[in-house]
């Protein structure tokens, strides 16, 4: 009978979370599950790999596990399918996250994607906005990570909101990216700063003051072929609106990580802080879940590994 070695872990069992993710991906998340669940360094599935005739190298290993690249060619297809042997996966586990059945590529494909209309308000509003860009809702890309920091001013208000973001393109020739910002009650427009920090410039800004909606077009220094990933960071400096009480995030498209993170003024502090989630901007909250406020920087945060479509937000009471 054959044995589990360290060179040999045939369908050794998973967890929950790996096993959701082997069923919906992103592929980037799934190998980075797989990988912590074996306890394997990528020195040592390289070498696993190179006793199996696969020739890879660690820095690839890397950029597969945290979505900067996508095995697309047919030797890294291969080196997949042996990976699943090294990890003790079921056979095309990791395979079909990269190419389903049928053949069809899923990084040249458009993913299924809800309406904008059911994620923010008001939806009116962004299109007027998005028209005056002469830009579509669907921008020709979908995030696949996104780390988004916030900070709350002595005055109780949303005076910044930073962005890492990484997206994969979904058709050919996606060169920009239109981010939206939508300020507190007496959100000025005008006072809005929109800044480009990582891998991109800023090109046209507009504004809806009735609404305190700002839309900024990022543009890329590259154009995306479908399937390529880019990195780029933002940031928006408000503090003209009121009082906040919550930061909410829309997510068109299933997949991906998020993470968010709100950090308050020492001078200003909240004495409750919760999680939640909403499946459209009406929808009952769910998901609730209390937030301990701590660490000298006074900030709460959330991870969510695998985004499901909907809202997912922080809310906090003021004393």
């Amino acid at each position: 009978m054959a044995q589990n070695t360290p060179d040999t872990m045939e369908n050794l069992p998973v967890s929950a979370e790996l096993a959701q993710l082997l069923r919906t991906g992103p592929f980037h998340l799934a190998l980075r599950s797989a990988l912590t669940a074996r306890g394997l360094a990528l020195t040592r599935v390289q070498h696993k790999l190179a006793q199996r005739g696969i020739t890879i190298g660690v820095t690839s290993l890397s950029y597969w596990q945290q979505g900067a690249r996508r095995p697309q060619r047919p030797e890294s297809l291969r080196a997949v399918r042996a990976l699943e042997d090294v990890l003790g996966l079921p056979d095309r586990s990791l395979h079909r996250l990269l190419v389903p059945e049928g053949g069809a590529r899923p990084e040249t494909e458009r993913p299924p994607a809800r309406s904008y209309r059911s994620l923010v308000a008001p939806a009116d509003c962004l299109q007027q906005l998005f028209a005056e860009l002469e830009t579509p809702v669907d921008g020709g890309v979908h995030t696949i990570g996104h780390h988004e920091r916030v900070r709350i001013g002595a005055r109780r208000e949303l005076s910044e909101r930073e962005s890492l973001q990484v997206v994969r393109a979904h058709r050919d020739g996606v060169d920009r990216y239109v981010a939206i910002h939508r300020g507190d009650s007496g959100c000025d427009p005008s006072r809005v700063r929109v800044r480009a920090l990582e891998n991109c410039r800023l090109g046209r800004v507009r504004g809806n003051a009735e609404n305190g909606v700002v839309v900024a077009e990022l543009l890329f220094d590259t154009r995306l072929r479908a399937g390529d990933t880019h990195v780029f960071g933002y940031a928006f400096e408000d503090g003209s609106g009121g009082p906040s009480s919550e930061y909410v995030r829309g997510f068109s498209f299933a997949g991906g990580q998020y993470v968010l993170q709100v950090r308050f003024d020492e001078g200003a502090l909240p004495v409750r802080c919760r999680r939640f989630a909403q499946a459209s901007a009406g929808a009952p909250r769910t998901g609730q879940e209390e937030l301990t406020l701590g660490g000298r920087h006074h900030g709460v945060h959330v991870v969510e590994q695998g985004v499901r479509q909907g809202i997912l937000g922080i809310s906090w009471d003021w004393g």
